[in-house]
C-alpha cells in the first residue's frame, strides 16, 4: 500500500455531525450519518444518486450487525430502510462525485461486498441472501473493482472491519506470537492493527463464570450462532481466525469470564503483552 491522502468534510460544523469523505485523486466520496440525522442527511445531492450503502449496529451490543445494499436513488431505498429496520444506529453510503457510477456497478458492488463480509465473518451479516453478481464487460467490471479498492481503504477508518480476513492480515515483525493456557482456554493469537487477532484451533471452555459481563455473555452467544465457536468435545474451538476488538475480550471469550488481555496473552518465554507492550514503548 502507498501513502494516499483522505479528507473529512464536517457537513455540521461539529465531530459527531454528517460527514463526507473523499480521497484524493478518486471521484468517489462516502457520506456518513448516525439514525438521528437520516432525514437531514437524505436532502444531500449525493442521495439521489446511484450508490451502495451499510447500515451499522452499535458496537457495544456483543455482535457487530452489517447490512449493506444498493440503490438507483439512494434516497428512495434509505427512507424505506428508516422504518422497517430497527437495528442499526448509523449509516454510511458510498456514490460518484461524477456520477459514474450506474446501476450495474452498484449491483455489483454491493454482491461484492456481502460476499467479502460472509467469508471474513467478522459481523453478522443481515443480508438473508447472498445477490447474484450482474453481468458486467470486462472494462466496466475493472472500473467497480477499482473503485471498491478505494471503499476498503476507506471503511476501516470508519470503523468498518466486516470486510477484512482476520487471517490475511499482515503481521509486523515487531509483534510475536502470544499464547493463553488459563482456566479450560488454550490458544494462539497476536497483536492486529485494530484488536486482538486469536487463530484457528483455539479451545474456550464451554462453562460461563458467574460474573461474565453480559457483553462477553452476548458474544459468545453470537459466535456460536455464526459457527465461529462450535463445541468440540468438553470444549468450544474456534473454527476461523478472528480478531477480537482488544486482547481483553479475545481472553473472555476463550475464558469464558472477565480477564485481563494484557497479562494473560504471554510469549513462548513467559513475557505478558503488557511487558511487550510497554518494552517496544520504552525503545520506539
Amino acid at each position: 500500500m502507498k501513502p494516499t491522502s483522505i479528507s473529512i468534510f464536517l457537513a455540521d460544523g461539529i465531530p459527531d455531525g454528517v460527514r463526507i469523505i473523499e480521497k484524493f485523486n478518486w471521484t468517489g466520496r462516502a457520506v456518513v450519518a448516525s439514525r438521528s440525522q437520516l432525514a437531514s442527511a437524505l436532502q444531500r445531492d449525493e442521495f439521489s444518486r446511484p450508490g451502495v450503502y451499510v447500515l451499522l449496529g452499535p458496537r457495544d451490543s456483543g455482535s457487530r450487525r452489517i447490512y449493506i445494499g444498493e440503490a438507483d436513488v439512494l434516497r428512495d431505498r434509505l427512507k424505506q430502510h428508516g422504518g422497517q429496520k430497527d437495528f442499526w444506529t448509523q449509516l454510511i453510503a458510498f456514490t460518484s462525485s461524477d456520477e459514474n457510477l450506474n446501476k450495474a456497478h452498484v449491483r455489483y458492488l454491493e454482491a461484492r461486498l456481502v460476499k467479502l463480509a460472509k467469508k471474513a465473518n467478522q459481523w453478522q451479516v443481515e443480508n438473508g441472501n447472498e445477490p447474484a453478481m450482474p453481468a458486467l464487460a470486462e472494462r466496466e467490471r475493472a472500473h467497480a473493482e477499482w473503485f471498491l479498492g478505494e471503499m476498503l481503504v476507506i471503511y476501516p477508518i470508519l470503523g468498518v472491519d466486516a470486510f477484512e480476513d482476520a487471517a490475511a492480515e499482515p503481521t509486523q515483525e515487531d509483534r510475536p506470537e502470544f499464547h493463553i493456557s488459563e482456566r479450560g482456554a488454550r490458544g494462539k493469537g497476536r497483536e492486529a492493527n485494530e484488536g486482538f487477532v486469536v487463530y484457528a484451533g483455539a479451545t474456550a471452555r464451554i462453562e460461563e463464570t458467574p460474573s461474565i459481563h453480559a457483553y462477553m455473555k452476548d458474544l459468545r452467544k453470537e459466535l456460536k450462532s455464526r459457527g465461529v465457536l462450535v463445541q468440540d468435545g468438553e470444549a468450544f474451538r474456534l473454527t476461523q481466525d478472528y480478531r477480537f476488538d482488544s486482547p481483553s475480550s479475545a481472553a473472555g471469550v476463550l475464558i469464558g469470564g472477565s480477564a485481563n488481555g494484557r497479562i494473560t496473552w504471554k510469549t513462548a518465554d513467559g513475557r505478558t503483552l503488557k511487558a511487550v507492550q510497554e518494552a517496544r514503548e520504552k525503545n520506539a
